[in-house]
């Protein structure tokens, strides 16, 4: 018997409706959207207009509410009559509600399309403006956005929630020659002068929330990587032309292959292209998600395509996050645990189960590291925000690294992969295209194993899960003691242990050939594994640093791990942090170093963040601001 999926307005928790919308969503939807906008690179806006095609969910609708944050409206309009319309008082975060309204109440299933002229203003929080001196060639300046969780709104009034996805079209004009991206296929690029004027316009066919509009322009170039015959998508990367060499060697051969292997898991890719942009080091996330055109930092370019796995992840998001949705922040995990889960799948496939379980350790490690700091309500998988709180105060790696680890909890439990995959595949197949919550999955998970030959036994194992305490509970570490298979870290442990030993400073059994089998993830592992050891002496620390050249590493992820080891030892390596810091824009490295640099040295922590406020995205300049307890304008 097929599952049919049911949706309502009336949810069972009042965490299912997003609280960080101030749109009246529930009552009107919107089904496509036109953008028309002119970059101004001089006052750093966008001007132009927005047209909303929206359709009515309920008889005798009067008006319809948007969400809106520091955006200059300029008029709004209806068959090009000027309509009346108002803007709410700003609620901190949430910015202002626009309401418009209707000439006429609209009736279930009517459609109405909304014509929107505005400007956004420079304290937009969804794009970085970067100056000529912050990019390779110092020529040209740059823009990118980063529009999750709630900040599309100040770059177009819209239904700004996870709730609702829609199609769209773009035509953005930009000059001095600079290159214009979007998330979506580019159509058409016309020249409209020689200067460099052009009009780009791009389309996304595929229904989309709002968060994943994007757009990137600035001095760019862009080369198609090694695809595959008989599948009807590509693959190729853009970047700065001074960083294409080495992006197009790191990810050239694995992309296209990685894409394959999701499709073979799930279902076919179904956004026609897949490209990924390598953006300057202020980028705030190791990657973002933006259909067809996923955002990267540079710092997983790291010359031994240790890092290629963040691209998975990424790939992974097109059936999760992408195609199967999250109905409000607090059901978040559904996107980035079910990423998560298939991204270790790819890797399974690529490089053996090992590697899968190896992922999962170090997965295991920076989830403890974030329970250990976090409010309890944040500890969840199923978080209960509040009306109007920022879904960005409960970004961790709970719903990473706690929803993976459910999942591989619930394919042990239910048979293995032999029964898990088929179940996915369905799982995808029956609600790609919406967005859901934690019990619309629950419902499917039971069905669909209730459905299977051995469903009686099957449903007996999920009757003994416990549920409330993966969903609702807190705490210290997972609520399982999930254990990997250790092949590939105990060696790492082993390192680890026999280094802790030598915190009497006596270093002579130790050598640089100490890693030189291991793969930069074993390397990863042996330095987490290092850190929940009590402190290090200084003495000990350097010597770390000498034998293995761990300072001064291309490795982002394991400077990282040294940095934290170091910091926590002292003030030794406190300027040499600093340094280091002042080019990661990615909050997992920039957010951690700037907390124990001030623990340290709290006054070169706070000059150093200060001097360097400008580089960092504006999403991470908040959160480091806090962290740090200062003020950026």
């Amino acid at each position: 018997m097929s599952f049919t999926p049911h949706f309502s307005n009336n949810y069972s928790s009042p965490f299912d409706k997003d609280q960080a919308t101030l749109s009246n969503y529930l009552e009107i939807i919107t089904k496509h959207i036109n953008i028309n906008w002119e970059i101004n690179w001089n006052e750093k806006i966008f001007n132009g207009n927005v047209e909303l095609k929206m359709e009515s969910k309920k008889n005798d609708l009067n008006e319809i509410k948007l969400d809106s944050s520091f955006l200059n409206i300029k008029k709004v309009e209806i068959d090009n009559k000027i309509i009346e319309y108002s803007l709410g008082d700003r609620i901190e975060v949430m910015g202002q509600a626009l309401t418009i309204t209707l000439p006429k109440s609209l009736n279930k299933g009517e459609i109405v399309t909304i014509k929107i002229t505005y400007s956004t203003t420079p304290q937009c929080t969804a794009v970085g403006w970067l100056e000529p001196n912050q990019t390779k060639s110092g020529k040209n300046p740059y823009l990118y956005s980063q529009a999750q969780a709630i900040h599309a709104r100040s770059m177009l009034p819209c239904q700004d929630t996870p709730a609702i996805k829609s199609t769209y079209e773009a035509k953005v004009i930009s000059e001095r020659g600079l290159e214009v991206l979007l998330s979506g296929q580019r159509k058409n690029v016309k020249e409209l002068n020689q200067n460099g004027k052009r009009e780009f316009t791009y389309s996304q066919p595929v229904g989309i929330p709002s968060y994943l509009i994007a757009i990137a322009a600035g001095e760019l170039t862009h080369k198609s990587f090694d695809n595959l015959k008989g599948r009807n998508w590509s693959t190729g990367c853009w970047t700065e032309p001074l960083n294409m060499d080495k992006a197009y060697q790191e990810f050239k051969e694995d992309t296209a292959n990685f894409v394959k292997t999701a499709e073979d898991l799930t279902s076919p890719y179904k956004f026609g292209v897949y490209d990924i942009l390598f953006l300057p080091e202020s980028f705030p996330y190791g990657g973002m998600e933006n259909s067809c055109l996923t955002f990267a930092t540079p710092t997983i370019i790291a010359g031994d395509k240790s890092q290629v796995d963040v691209v998975a992840h990424e790939i992974s998001h097109s059936w999760f996050g992408n195609g199967i949705g999250c109905a409000s922040w607090s059901h978040f995990w559904l996107n980035e645990g079910w990423t998560t889960y298939l991204e270790r799948l790819i890797m399974r496939e690529t490089h053996g189960e090992l590697d899968r379980q190896l992922s999962y350790t170090v997965g295991r490690r920076g989830l403890v590291g974030d329970l250990e700091r976090l409010n309890p309500r944040f500890q969840k998988l199923v978080i209960e925000y509040k009306e109007h709180e920022d879904p960005d105060e409960g970004y961790s790696q709970v719903p990473y690294e706690k929803g993976a680890n459910f999942l591989l909890y619930l394919e042990r439990t239910l048979g293995g992969l032999e029964n898990f995959i088929p179940y996915m595949k369905d799982y995808v197949r029956t609600f790609e295209g919406t967005s859901i919550t934690t019990d619309q999955w629950r419902e499917h998970l039971f069905h669909y194993f209730g459905q299977h030959k051995d469903g009686e036994e099957l449903t007996r194992r999920l009757g003994k899960v416990d549920w409330d305490e993966w969903l609702h509970g807190g705490g210290p570490d997972l609520c399982v003691d999930i254990e990997y298979d250790d092949t590939l870290s105990k060696a790492c442990y082993d390192l680890a242990a026999k280094w802790d030993k030598a915190r009497n400073g006596d270093v002579a059994g130790f050598s640089k050939d100490d890693i030189k089998e291991f793969s930069s993830t074993q390397t990863v592992v042996f330095l987490d594994k290092l850190e929940t050891y009590d402190t290090l002496p200084p003495k000990v620390v350097a010597s770390l640093d000498k034998l293995y050249g761990l300072g001064s590493t291309g490795n982002a992820e394991i400077a990282l791990r040294f940095y934290e080891i170091a910091l926590k030892s002292g003030p030794e390596y406190a300027e040499s942090a600093a340094k280091w810091v002042i080019n990661k824009g990615r909050m997992k490295f920039c957010r951690p170093v700037f907390r124990l640099l001030n623990e340290q040295t709290p006054e070169l922590a706070k000059k150093i963040f200060l001097k360097h406020a400008n580089f960092y995205h504006p999403i991470a300049r908040k959160m480091i601001a806090k962290d740090l307890g200062v003020k950026v304008d």
